[in-house]
This record gives structure tokens, sequence and C-alpha cells, in this order.
């Protein structure tokens, strides 16, 4: 099968580049027939970008396996806020206050933890989301020290154009200036470069599941 040959590819050149570096399988438009494999091969950290789709495919899955982390990586609507709680683990993408508030308000109501990153607008794009560079430590503080939300990390997605290396190396020193230990960073046509930039989840999805 196709898709375990490209899966164990990326965790084989994940693990020639370093032992701190998990790969989240971006499982979005995917089949659950097509997920279940690499399920039963003990892989457990999986991510979508849409918590309707993902309600759909993995409540019952959730519930066969525990071990599962499943991370939300894409944009977060406010009145999406409620079920992304209760279904995900990790948050990639809180990127304003109103989104904060109303976690910490889910957290207040509930014993569950979330872990969550922070999108970082790295390249400074109007077209996309994420806190600005020059309001990130402001936003860190006011996650962990006002509303005690546990902020693991940083996330972002570079420019399309030109040397993703930059954009990496710079989210990497937001972090370090934060205490944060944790990177989000990497795609399938990047993950290698983000990892040796530090990054500790890297979000692959095409070079999985493209049986081309």
């Amino acid at each position: 099968m196709i898709i375990l040959k490209n899966f164990t590819t990326i965790k084989q050149n994940i693990s020639l580049l370093s032992n701190n570096t998990n790969l989240i399988v971006v499982t979005k438009n995917q089949d659950v027939s097509k997920i279940e494999p690499l399920i039963n091969l003990n892989h457990n950290h999986f991510g979508e970008n849409r918590v309707q789709e993902a309600t759909l495919k993995w409540t019952s899955i959730l519930k066969k396996h525990s071990a599962i982390k499943l991370h939300l990586i894409g944009k977060l609507q406010s009145n999406k806020v409620k079920d992304a709680f209760r279904l995900f683990h990790y948050i990639h993408t809180l990127d304003n206050e109103k989104l904060a508030q109303l976690f910490a308000k889910f957290e207040s109501e509930s014993q569950k933890k979330i872990n969550y990153f922070i999108q970082i607008n790295i390249g400074n794009e109007i077209q996309k989301n994420g806190i600005s560079i020059d309001k990130s430590s402001l936003f860190i503080k006011y996650c962990i020290q006002d509303l005690k939300l546990n902020i693991v990390g940083l996330m972002c997605i570079p420019p399309l154009e030109g040397d993703p290396n930059i954009y990496f190396k710079s989210l990497a020193k937001i972090a370090r200036s934060n205490n944060l230990s944790q990177l989000s960073m990497g795609m399938s046509n990047d993950y290698e470069c983000a990892i040796q930039n530090g990054s500790t989840f890297v979000r692959v999805g095409s070079k999985i599941f493209n049986e081309v």
C-alpha cells in the first residue's frame, strides 16, 4: 500500500534528522479506510483542519484508541470552540484574544486541559492568520499568566515565496525569548528544513496520502 510506504519513508527521514520531532499525519479529506492502517501501526498524532469534519470522522475512533492525540491545525471560528474543546488534544491555531478567552472559559468548567500553540504571522502577510510578531510576547504572556492556558509552543506557516529557513529561525527565536520549547512548523514541502531549525511537530498530509 503506497500510503504505508510513504509514511514509513517520512518517518525514516524524520528520525535521521531528529529524535525530538513528532509527525502529525494530516488527514483532512481522507477516508477512514486510509487512516486505519496508520492507526494499526500505533501512530498516535493526527491533524485535522475543520472541526465538523473531524467530529464526524474521529469521535468513534477516539473511543476505541485512547492513545491517539488529535491536533486542530486549521483556522478556528469562535462558534466552533466548544466542539473543538471536546474533541481535540492540541490546538495549533490560537491567534486572538476571543478564542483564548473562550478556551479559558471551557477549561474553567471542565477537568480537561488542552495543549495550545499560538499561531504567529511570521511573514507579516495580510491574507494569513496569526498574531503579529511585535504583539507576540504580550499575547503569550496574556494567555499563560492571565488565562492560565497551557501554551506549549508556537506555530507558523511561512510565505510560499522565499527561503523558509528565515521564517523558521525567526519563530524559533520568538519561542526561545518566551521560554517555549515546542515548535509546530513544517509541512509536506518543507518539513525537513523545519526540523533542521528545531521543529518538534511537523504537519504532513499530501506526501503521505498522494498515491501518484
